[in-house]
């Protein structure tokens, strides 16, 4: 591989100290474009009673008891809520309606969305911009035959221009005296299970170019939530920095330029987030999609699990914290080193083969290490059908056996067996975690140090016409978190109502009436 003094010009030099990246940085990634990344070698998909915990009614007491004292006691908790995508990919077959080469309805999706045109909650807001650039309502258009004039309406920049903003700010639900934006609901949510002494911390992560309307939003209606819940919320905003973003090559694994010369970088996606997380000062942090929010009648069914799997966090974390006190101290009889092992085989169900062979300085030193660490309680699914990553126990670098959140990407297709693994799965991922990140002492876990960079991958884009590699850091809930200690735990399909695509909000998870 060509060295980077041969690569890197004066002005590239220049780009990354502005971006806050390193020479050794861009080393890597181009390291990385010749080489790959491995797959993860499979132990096997996680299942009930092997690797995720099926809560009974009284351990669903408990866990919310738990989490009510935790609360109580005044720690310091955070919703986080990854929110920069771009609604566009919610209005794919909208968008190909508008191209298309017919006026009328004819997809099942086209037909759906139509039909059920008045149960949308921003079917007012859509009404009143064909009114200010039709003359003409959208029943009216829709009578006439105009219904491309309502699409263009919804999704372009002189209507509601729901094309070109974030998920977070458009109105997915109506109440009989308001309608709610998914941020807003996060709020509610954040009220319901993530106060704590009447004082609720909410973190949305934000694209640049959007932080302004988020911001917007939050001064217009964040005194009516706060006299609504009797709750005084603490609203912040962040932005992937562009220190995580990431050059992109050609097919020949050089250096992608842009047209004037510069180096190409693009976000690094979701991985990158990690940064934002360990930059919270808080003791637990809940994170969730912003998309994944449903009306006020659907909540306690997700508020009651979002108890149960962060009482479950913090009595396990107290657990750990005992024992690594009691490491602490020293002179730790055999007997209490076998207990913590069972604990960490059991209970984290991670397994460390050869752990008995060894004597008791070395297990303790061996225990101290899988122990302190940062935590997770993933609540999972039945799987329904749904794309995406499921829960594994995968092998580690270190020859230990551990709880992972994998995405088919990091599966070797090649391989039979992990194939059957991945795809016979029993349970999924929705993104429905809660994160103790703070170690025994108090102090915070420095959370990059816990990613495993061998779990990124390359995905192929263009620019301009011209094909180019993409690469992608190890994502948020599975590389990222790699070197965490991970429970899963199963939780009800109800908690799960993510909205992929327009239509899905005349579901009737997302209909606060039926």
């Amino acid at each position: 591989m060509e060295t980077l003094a041969n690569i890197l010009t004066p002005s590239d030099k220049a780009q990354l100290e502005k971006k806050g990246i390193s020479e050794v940085q861009i080393q890597q990634q181009l390291r990385e474009f010749q080489t790959g990344f491995p797959f993860l070698r499979l132990a096997g998909a996680a299942a009930i009673g092997r690797g995720i915990v099926a809560v009974t009614a009284e351990e669903k007491t408990s866990h919310i008891a738990a989490w009510e004292a935790y609360k109580q006691a005044g720690h310091r908790i955070t919703k986080f809520v990854p929110a920069s995508g771009a609604a566009s990919r919610m209005f794919k077959d909208m968008f190909e309606f508008l191209d298309a080469d017919y006026d009328v309805p004819t997809k099942e999706a086209e037909k759906k969305f139509f039909e059920g045109i008045h149960d949308f909650a921003f079917f007012s807001a859509l009404d009143d911009s064909c009114m200010v650039n039709e003359g003409r309502g959208v029943d009216a258009l829709i009578d006439e035959g105009e219904y491309k004039a309502v699409v263009s309406n919804m999704l372009g920049e002189t209507g509601l221009n729901y094309g070109q903003l974030p998920k977070g700010l458009l109105q997915f639900h109506a109440y009989d005296e308001e309608i709610r934006t998914p941020l807003e609901e996060h709020l509610v949510e954040a009220a319901l299970y993530a106060s704590s002494r009447n004082e609720a911390d909410v973190h949305f992560t934000v694209s640049t170019e959007h932080r302004k309307l988020f911001e917007s939003l939050v001064e217009r209606i964040l005194p009516n939530y706060e006299q609504q819940y009797g709750i005084h919320f603490h609203i912040s905003f962040s932005e992937q920095k562009p220190s995580t973003d990431t050059m992109a090559a050609n097919m020949d694994n050089t250096p992608f330029r842009n047209d004037d010369g510069s180096l190409l970088f693009r976000p690094g996606g979701h991985g990158a987030l990690i940064q934002n997380l360990g930059d919270l000062e808080s003791d637990v942090v809940f994170v969730k999609n912003i998309d994944n929010v449903v009306p006020d009648r659907m909540k306690p069914v997700t508020t009651e699990w979002k108890q149960v799997i962060a009482g479950l966090l913090v009595e396990t974390q107290e657990r750990v914290f005992g024992y690594l006190r009691r490491l602490d101290e020293g002179n730790v009889s055999h007997e209490e080193l076998c207990e913590m092992l069972h604990f960490i085989e059991h209970t984290l169900c991670t397994q460390l083969p050869h752990a008995e062979e060894l004597d008791d300085a070395a297990l303790s030193t061996l225990l101290r290490g899988k122990l302190n660490r940062p935590m997770r309680v993933c609540g999972v699914v039945r799987n329904a059908g749904e794309p995406g990553g499921g829960p594994f126990l995968a092998y580690n670098p270190d020859g230990s056996v551990s709880p992972q959140i994998l995405e088919s990407s990091q599966i070797d297709k090649n391989n039979p067996e992990y194939v059957r693994m991945f795809t016979g799965g029993t349970h999924f991922n929705p993104v429905d975690l809660v994160c103790g990140i703070r170690d025994y002492k108090g102090g915070r876990f420095d959370l990059p140090r816990y990613v495993d960079p061998q779990t990124g991958f390359i995905s192929f884009k263009s620019k301009n016409g011209r094909e180019l590699k993409a690469l992608e850091l190890p994502g948020l809930w599975n590389g990222a978190m790699s070197d965490w200690s991970t429970l899963f735990v199963e939780v009800p399909l109800e908690t799960f109502n993510p909205v992929k695509t327009v239509n899905d909000l005349l579901r009737k998870e997302h209909q606060q009436t039926l």
